[in-house]
């Protein structure tokens, strides 16, 4: 026996069902089903909580085959019934909602079920991911919103629902390692999932936690991992080992080069999952082909061709929309403030830098005299325009882009290479000279930069934060050394402490994920963070901060708008402020007018204005690609077109057209799951007391004094090792492991977090306490209870143990004739339930089955409810006893009725896909055979083309109804002896 989990339903040999609340006999003990997932070697694998005396609440994973362990379910027809003594049936009550809420909702139900449950805005918007992903034969979809809808929350709510339905259990989050708490945070204090951090330090925790060699990913149900760190080889047997439930790919639009770390990695965790989500706000790079690779990853018959296809092939795949599509600015206006235009900052070159300026263009740009440009080699056309760009961030920037080239030539001749470059080099170390001869007082951009900084009111003494964007490192590091002092800040480390702190690649992923996290929260002393644009893809910087200085500005509209992204997004409060500093020459030559005013300044405004308009700026030059803009802008620069031509103002590709706005069609209303109780605290509260008696006593059970909203109580061992995977620093500082602080209400638990955010804000008034002062993590000290929260996981589980073996209660309730409650479902082969009903069967003693499947009506006429009676059980016991085989049978029948009009839409589904697959396969074989591979590549393609055929074909017949149903009886309403007719 072990202690791991995995998840979902099944079937062993004979045809025995499984399924999660179930209980069985293993090993002489007797057990709850917890979790199930079938294995491709070992059959069924079972994850259970023990019942009996001598296993009670031990955790244990049994595999269903012949030559490894022998689990036999418990037959429904020998299930005893049992009056529940209980005051107001309490037992029964949580016995039966706690099995409601391990019932994974059945497959062909596609309306979303736990909308409105997190701590979320309900937006509309954000809830058509989900919806599009659950319409499909399995969910796999692109997540292609612009910059700042909230990605991270769509694929909140999606996995939300997967957990619901039971195909949500083995979940892996990819992204960038500096947003790795980012995305981590989010999921668990919105969405109540726990995600186990796998960065370095989180590395090193395991290798302490877990048994040596112990495959981490198989131990952990839930990891969050950077791709940085997953794209390793080390990692690549691990995951050939592990199948998941889900995987989820932030910033997507990296996997699309062939060939790379990268793109191996999404190739080898596509065909490992059910569900694959990819997140991206640039979601290909202009290339139809690499589109169309990017979706076959999602599906891999979707089409036949990633070069030629009809754009409606792939609209089930993905969904694309941004601030001015209708249905998303209909709802966003209360959290989103409209961003003020941004002011371009003109700054009049020095003297010192006017020499510069003359070096490049008359030497290297735009030489007198008929002369060419002294650069060779590769690139050399667009070169120069390397170096006035490297100008145009700082002298410090050029005369490192300089260095590097002059390193380079030297290197190249050591190596024997015949070019002579001694012009080159020798124009090199004149533009050197005179870059390294600039002061930091004679940098106008940088005097200006100050001069802003104070207008704005950074400074010791104010909360205010600026985000300052520079393209290179060289550009920030001498902000980092001469800012704090400039600023009244005093000395500044770069990594870990003070006002002034750099991001960059070079820092590890705990420093990365640090300072993100501290430009986040309101007592940190964090005000201005320097980034380059690592920073501009993901990274939440609006929580504080609503300024932004681009030092100096890329060639590409992708990377402005990502840029501005990071503080103009969803839940921004206050008018983002965006400026831009440039450096103009200071004799403008019509031949040689300033770049920053006729290109940079330009893309600045031409960002807004699309953005203004059209939601978002990548689409222009169609490119998707930050380096391919930049390429040609500096070629048309190069080649003196106009900048208008160059950059229009409308998208002039159709596919750019096609991308623009897309919400797959379809819709669905919410699903109310059943349930006996009124509220998740009204569970909560009663599960306390049947589990504990005086919970009061037993774990500390309190409502806080000076917060009313919020419970306390001490966590047992159990409901412990389900937290451990958060965060050491979070488990530590809030003392959740010692005393779990918990609220049911949204606005209370929404309250916590800001205050965990924004301390500082009420610093001077004395309204933080002295532990507040001392924390820095940023996680709330209160936990927003969803249905699936830990908490609730937990507690529904030990509301299900504390059934006997093989058990169902009986309930003395206002009905005339006995009333057996039942549950029934079919399964696929995956163990995902196909059929579920919940069935109230009457009329047993006269022959004559009568069926309601209105289990929670039936409940609510019978008068089962809080402060309900529950006067001692006095009927014949034997007589309803007998009636237990019939009721089993009775419901077996009824559910094989049920079958057909449930199973009607996935078996229209699976029909539909049957069709579709077998025309790709035609298609595909067909463009095999037109292309001029010899006889051993089109035998290749053509054993690919097949062998996608079967995996898929096997998938459809995987995920229809198979085998018997499975029955259970989970309790029987019995009038009271006065009110009895048979029986």
């Amino acid at each position: 026996m072990t202690t791991v989990t995995d998840s979902a339903s099944g079937s062993m040999p004979g045809g025995a069902k499984f399924a999660p609340g179930m209980q069985v006999r293993a090993r002489c003990e007797d057990w709850l089903v917890v979790e199930v997932a079938e294995t491709v070697h070992d059959g069924t694998r079972l994850d259970v909580q023990g019942t009996s005396a001598l296993v009670r609440d031990q955790r244990a994973v049994f595999f269903v085959h012949d030559d490894l362990d022998q689990v036999t379910p418990l037959r429904p027809e020998d299930t005893e019934l049992v009056p529940d003594d209980s005051p107001e049936c309490r037992r029964s009550r949580l016995f039966i909602d706690a099995l409601i809420r391990k019932t994974p909702l059945p497959q062909s139900e596609q309306r979303l079920a736990t909308v409105g449950t997190h701590l979320v805005d309900d937006l509309a918007y954000q809830r058509e991911p989900a919806k599009a992903a659950l319409r499909a034969l399995r969910p796999r979809l692109l997540i292609a919103d612009a910059v700042g809808l909230g990605k991270t929350l769509e694929v909140g709510l999606l996995l939300s629902e997967l957990i619901r339905r039971g195909r949500g259990e083995r979940i892996l989050v990819v992204t960038p390692k500096h947003i790795l708490e980012q995305f981590q945070h989010e999921l668990w204090t919105r969405f109540a999932i726990p995600l186990v951090r796998l960065d370095s330090a989180g590395i090193e925790r395991i290798k302490n936690d877990i048994p040596a060699g112990r495959n981490p990913f198989s131990y952990y149900k839930r990891a969050i991992i950077s791709i940085d760190t997953l794209r390793s080889d080390r990692w690549r047997s691990h995951l050939m080992q592990v199948t998941w439930d889900a995987v989820v790919i932030d910033e997507s639009h990296k996997l699309i080069n062939a060939g790379t770390k990268n793109n191996r990695l999404a190739q080898l965790l596509a065909p490992k999952t059910d569900a694959l989500i990819l997140a991206s706000a640039t979601p290909h790079n202009g290339q139809r082909e690499s589109f169309g690779e990017l979706l076959s990853m999602l599906d891999p018959t979707a089409i036949p061709d990633t070069s030629d296809y009809d754009e409606t092939q792939l609209e089930h795949l993905y969904i694309r929309r941004h601030k001015m599509s209708p249905d998303v600015s209909a709802e966003i206006g209360h959290k989103w403030a409209t961003r003020n235009p941004p002011i371009s900052i003109e700054c009049t070159a020095s003297p010192a830098e006017q020499q510069v300026f003359d070096e490049l263009y008359d030497v290297w740009i735009h030489p007198k005299d008929g002369r060419t440009p002294p650069v060779t080699g590769k690139g050399a056309r667009l070169f120069p325009f390397t170096l006035l760009k490297a100008f145009l961030s700082s002298h410090a920037a050029l005369a490192e882009t300089v260095n590097n080239r002059i390193t380079k030539i030297d290197d190249d001749k050591q190596k024997g290479k015949p070019e002579d470059r001694s012009a080159e080099r020798a124009a090199l170390v004149t533009l050197g000279i005179l870059a390294e001869a600039i002061d930091i007082d004679e940098a106008v951009k940088y005097q200006r930069l100050v001069q802003e900084l104070k207008a704005i009111g950074v400074g010791p003494k104010s909360d205010t934060r600026v985000v300052i964007f520079s393209e290179r490192r060289a550009t920030l590091q001498i902000l980092q050394d001469t800012l704090p002092s400039a600023l009244g800040f005093g000395p500044s480390r770069e990594s870990s402490a003070g006002a002034v702190r750099q991001l960059h690649g070079g820092l590890s992923d705990d420093e990365q994920q640090r300072t993100v996290k501290d430009f986040g929260l309101g007592d940190s002393d964090l005000r201005i963070l320097l980034t380059g644009d690592i920073a501009a893809e993901g990274v939440n910087l609006h929580r504080q901060c609503h300024q932004m200085i681009h030092y100096d500005l890329p060639w590409s509209l992708i990377t402005i708008e990502q840029r501005n992204g990071r503080i103009d997004r969803y839940g921004q409060i206050h008018s983002p402020e965006i400026r831009a500093l440039l450096l103009l020459t200071d004799d403008e030559d019509p031949d040689r007018p300033s770049a920053d005013r006729s290109v940079s300044k330009r893309l600045l405004e031409r960002e807004d204005e699309v953005h203004r308009t059209l939601g978002e700026a990548a689409s222009i030059l169609g490119l998707r690609d930050e380096a391919a803009e930049e390429e040609a802008i500096m070629a048309g620069l190069a080649a003196g077109t106009p900048f208008d031509t160059v950059v229009p103002a409308v998208p002039l590709d159709p596919f750019e057209a096609f991308m623009a706005d897309h919400t797959p069609p379809g819709g669905s209303s919410r699903y109310q799951v059943p349930q006996l109780f009124t509220s998740t605290r009204a569970f909560v509260e009663e599960a306390l007391d049947e589990v504990y008696g005086n919970p009061e006593q037993r774990i500390g059970k309190r409502w806080d004094e000076d917060h009313p909203k919020m419970l306390v109580f001490t966590p047992d061992r159990e409901l412990q090792r389900r937290l451990l995977v958060l965060p050491k620093t979070y488990l530590d500082e809030r003392g959740v492991l010692k005393q779990l602080r918990v609220t049911f209400d949204k606005e209370f638990g929404q309250e916590r977090l800001d205050r965990a955010r924004e301390r500082s804000g009420n610093r001077s008034r004395g309204a933080i306490t002295k532990q507040e002062r001392t924390e820095t993590s940023g996680w709330p000290d209160v936990s927003y209870l969803t249905d699936q929260h830990p908490v609730v996981e937990w507690l529904t589980d030990k509301v299900l143990v504390k059934l006997a073996r093989n058990t169902a209660p009986i309930i003395t309730a206002d009905v005339s004739e006995p009333v057996f409650l039942t549950q029934g479902m079919y399964s696929n082969a995956k163990g995902h339930p196909t059929v579920l009903a919940w069935t109230c069967v009457t009329g047993l003693a006269g022959g004559t089955p009568r069926f309601d499947d209105n289990l929670v009506g039936v409940l609510q006429r019978a008068g089962v409810r809080p402060k309900m009676v529950n006067p001692p059980f006095t009927g014949d016991k034997a007589a309803l006893q007998a009636l237990v085989p019939a009721a089993v049978r009775a419901s077996r029948g009824h559910l094989a009725e049920l079958r057909t009009e449930q199973e009607t839409p996935l078996v229209g589904q699976l029909a539909e896909y049957e069709e579709r697959l077998e025309a790709w396969r035609k298609a595909s074989l067909s463009s095999v055979e037109q292309l001029s591979f010899s006889g051993m590549r089109k035998e290749h393609e053509h054993k690919r083309v097949e062998k996608t055929a079967i995996e898929v074909s096997a998938l459809i017949e995987q995920l229809a109804t198979q085998g018997e149903s499975m029955v259970r009886v989970i309790g029987v309403l019995c009038p009271a002896r006065s009110q009895q007719k048979g029986a």
